[in-house]
């Protein structure tokens, strides 16, 4: 299978790329199937159901959230009546939505997308994510009930990422980071055949601080005060994030980091 993973969505100009490129990207690298973290697309603070449904029409088959799943009140409703946006597992079981889906492709296959939070350097403490996922995992089996197992750790500590990737070496098809906005370049396929990447990146405006405009900010570091509120950038967006192609067991064979338009360096699949 050939999937793709988009990192975190960051207002407007997140947004439009996503519209303007996915489709392009589905057709040109023959993707079966695309999840995108959109956690930030909506005034870069969480996500609205409107804007959900433009990235799901875009071509995303799976929505990804975050620590700010349901800063957009509508959200709370939404996730319930739309079984493709996913919140994180690990947070408290009362509230709406579900932290893992089994999807069924146009082809056939089976792809198990499952989502959790971090614990380290987070504002508040969530529960236990390698329990959660290990207890998902187990129900979707790589290889058994899924034929792919995408995984998105949304998370701000690089050492906790990395702990993830090993832990579930072998057992997903791609675990990749999200949340700080920023890629990195430790993309590899760990020795028991997953695809890692610390952090995806964003679909954002690079000409920013982690994708809002830089007066406040900058501000905020200087001064050690607020003077306003902060606002996505609204340049031209790089689309960041993973392309995996799997064998017939889910598991990687090859990866690569994405970026595409914008600032950033050209790159993805061959």
């Amino acid at each position: 299978m050939r999937l793709l993973f988009l990192g975190d969505v960051v207002g407007r100009a997140g947004r439009r790329a996503v519209s303007e490129n996915l489709m392009k990207l589905r057709n040109d690298w023959r993707l079966d199937f695309v999840v995108v973290n959109g956690e930030n697309a909506t005034a870069g603070v969480g996500l609205s159901g409107a804007h959900a449904q433009k990235l799901l029409e875009a071509g995303a088959d799976c929505i990804t959230l975050g620590d700010h799943a349901f800063d957009q009140k509508d959200m709370l409703g939404f996730v319930e009546r739309e079984p493709r946006v996913i919140r994180p597992l690990n947070y408290a079981k009362s509230v709406p939505g579900k932290g893992a889906r089994l999807f069924n492709t146009q082809s056939g296959k089976k792809v198990f997308v499952v989502q959790a939070l971090g614990q380290v350097f987070m504002k508040r403490p969530f529960d236990d994510p390698f329990s959660a996922l290990d207890a998902a995992l187990r129900s979707a089996p790589l290889g058994g009930l899924a034929d792919a197992v995408i995984v998105d750790f949304h998370a701000e500590a690089t050492s906790e990422k990395m702990g993830m990737g090993h832990w579930l070496d072998g057992r997903a098809s791609l675990v990749v980071g999200t949340h700080t906005h920023v890629p990195t370049s430790d993309t590899q396929i760990l020795p028991k055949g997953t695809a890692f990447q610390s952090d995806a990146g964003m679909c954002g405006d690079y000409n920013s601080v982690i994708g809002m405009q830089k007066d406040e900010p900058l501000n905020r570091f200087v001064t050690g005060m607020a003077k306003g509120r902060f606002q996505p950038a609204e340049g031209e967006a790089t689309l960041s994030g993973v392309f995996v192609e799997t064998d017939r067991n889910g598991l990687a064979t090859t990866v690569s980091p994405v970026r595409f338009g914008g600032r950033l360096q050209q790159s993805g699949p061959a």
